[in-house]
């Protein structure tokens, strides 16, 4: 199966300025994500898009392909993430060249492994499912069978629309959340849902020592202080 990583890295980011290129234990936020996707065996190629020149250069020197610049509207705060991706593919298509899925990695989390990689693209072509996304388990406390709504007459009512609670922690299905490290899609998916998704879609657990998503001040000096004191592991394999 050709598979192609793609990277998204636009110039504007709120949260913390400029955040793709600046500095994280010595080296660029970017370059985390570049390593580990030269690591992982399962990607065909991988190039990063961004409408960037600065970002598109850095790219360059850490050695991942820039094929072209993103469109700028196609960097703006409420940009859809496939809608990137499909311009992506698009571009890489208009020129003669195919793939059967595509493997979104966000530079945002600098502790992803190709391990992880190799894993959800081993998947997805293992199962025969339309996506494979990482996940992370959810608390027993934020299970959605313990998690209620408040309408506007200020009435409780739980999440799943259930009648009562799960009475045991004990009882509790296990839950997760998307953590937003890897997405691999069918290239198929990406025209017949016009999503990321479609319609089986698996999950491939990750390890919450290994996680961290950049997208405030604090979660740096969170990631900063997982790089630093080695509970990330000192490999990204």
């Amino acid at each position: 199966m050709r598979v192609l990583g793609i990277i998204p890295a636009r110039g504007g980011s709120k949260g913390v300025t400029r955040k793709n290129i600046k500095v994280l234990c010595g080296k660029p936020l970017l370059a985390f994500t570049v390593e580990s996707s030269k690591q992982a065996k399962r990607l065909t190629r991988t190039i990063l898009t961004t409408e960037d020149n600065e970002i598109a250069e850095v790219g360059r020197e850490l050695g991942v392909d820039v094929p072209f610049l993103r469109p700028a509207e196609l960097a703006k705060d409420d940009t859809p993430t496939f809608d990137v991706v499909l311009h992506a593919v698009n571009e890489l298509e208009s020129q003669g060249e195919f793939y059967d899925s595509v493997c979104l990695l966000q530079p945002t989390n600098p502790l992803r492994r190709a391990a992880d990689i190799d894993g959800c693209i081993e998947l997805l072509e293992t199962s025969g499912a339309d996506s494979v996304i990482s996940v992370l388990p959810v608390p027993d406390t934020y299970n959605p069978k313990w998690v209620y709504w408040r309408n506007a007459k200020g009435e409780m009512a739980l999440s799943t629309g259930e009648k009562s609670p799960v009475a045991r922690r004990q009882d509790l299905p296990s839950a997760f959340h998307r953590d937003g490290s890897i997405y691999v899609t069918r290239r198929n998916v990406l025209y017949d849902y016009q999503n990321l998704y479609g319609e089986k879609v698996l999950g491939y657990e990750l390890d919450p020592q290994r996680c961290v998503n950049i997208d405030t001040n604090e979660d740096w000096a969170l990631a900063e202080r997982m790089l630093n004191t080695g509970n990330a592991l000192a490999s990204t394999n």
